[in-house]
This record gives structure tokens, C-alpha cells and sequence, in this order.
């Protein structure tokens, strides 16, 4: 079993908090300390609360169902003898609202782009190997994974 983890972090500022007006800009850094810039999206909160130079959380996920995905194909590829010279991908996420109101990231489509050495796949090979990446994808396994959430109040 795998641990992953990040810190996600966001401090007020002078904002008027209350009234709904501060900037939703806040960092996620990873192991090794990677830090990027991330924001509500402009779709959500408006200007100039969000953040439109970061990166936002149904971004990231439609982003990491992505390069799962690749990681998945490239592997599958090289353990199937063909020579992937590059591999690029337009993702997009749909959000829309559900039967019971609430919104959410209801289709994902991803489009990667191919290049083989000297030697493709046919049809066939790379639409199973697509296949075959999609089902062993970490994230789109986990789309449908549960949330538990352990909170804990300080006052300052």
C-alpha cells in the first residue's frame, strides 16, 4: 500500500473575508518541495478573487487522469516492443450539475496524440492499449473512491 501526500496551504491577508471578497490564491506543495500556484476557477469565483495564473482543482484532476493514463500507455507500449517517440494529450473535464443539484466532474475525454519509431502499433494494439491503460489508471479508479475528512479547529 502507497501513501501520498501534499500540503495545501491559504492565508487570509487583509480581504474582507466576511463580505466574501478575498483571493482564493493559495500553494500545493509536494514531496521534494514542489510548490504550485492554485486557485478556485475563474468559472467559480470572479475576478479578482481567483487566481487566473494558477492552476485549479478540476484542472489538476483532469491533468492527473491524464498523465496516469500516459504513464499507464508508455509502459504498456515499451513491454509491448514499440518505441513511443511522444505522446501529447488535450484533456478536458466537464463539470455539470447532477440530478440532485450538485455539480461535479461528470465526463472526462482525453486525447492523446501518438508518435511511434519507425514501428505503430495497428489499430487494433493501440486501442487495446488505451483500454488496458484506462483500467489500470491509479485516478480513474479512484474517481468513484470514497472522502473522509479528520478536520481539527485551532483559535489564534
Amino acid at each position: 500500500m502507497s501513501s501520498y501526500h501534499a500540503t495545501v496551504r491559504w492565508t487570509r491577508g487583509a480581504d474582507e473575508f466576511l463580505r466574501q471578497k478575498y483571493s482564493r490564491g493559495h500553494t500545493w506543495t509536494f514531496d521534494e518541495g514542489v510548490s504550485i500556484a492554485a486557485s478556485a476557477s475563474p468559472h467559480s469565483v470572479r475576478a479578482p478573487w481567483h487566481v487566473t495564473a494558477a492552476v485549479d482543482p478540476e484542472e489538476a484532476l483532469t491533468a492527473a487522469l491524464s498523465s496516469c493514463h500516459m504513464l499507464f500507455f508508455l509502459s504498456f507500449a515499451s513491454k509491448a516492443g514499440f518505441t513511443v517517440e511522444s505522446y501529447e494529450d488535450a484533456p478536458e473535464g466537464l463539470m455539470e450539475q447532477g440530478d440532485d443539484g450538485k455539480e461535479w466532474m461528470r465526463r472526462f475525454t482525453l486525447r492523446p496524440v501518438v508518435a511511434f519509431k519507425e514501428r505503430a502499433p495497428s489499430q487494433e494494439e493501440f486501442d487495446a492499449m488505451h483500454h488496458a491503460a484506462h483500467e489500470a489508471c491509479y485516478v480513474a479508479n479512484s474517481l468513484k473512491g470514497s472522502v473522509a475528512i479528520e478536520a481539527t479547529i485551532r483559535v489564534v
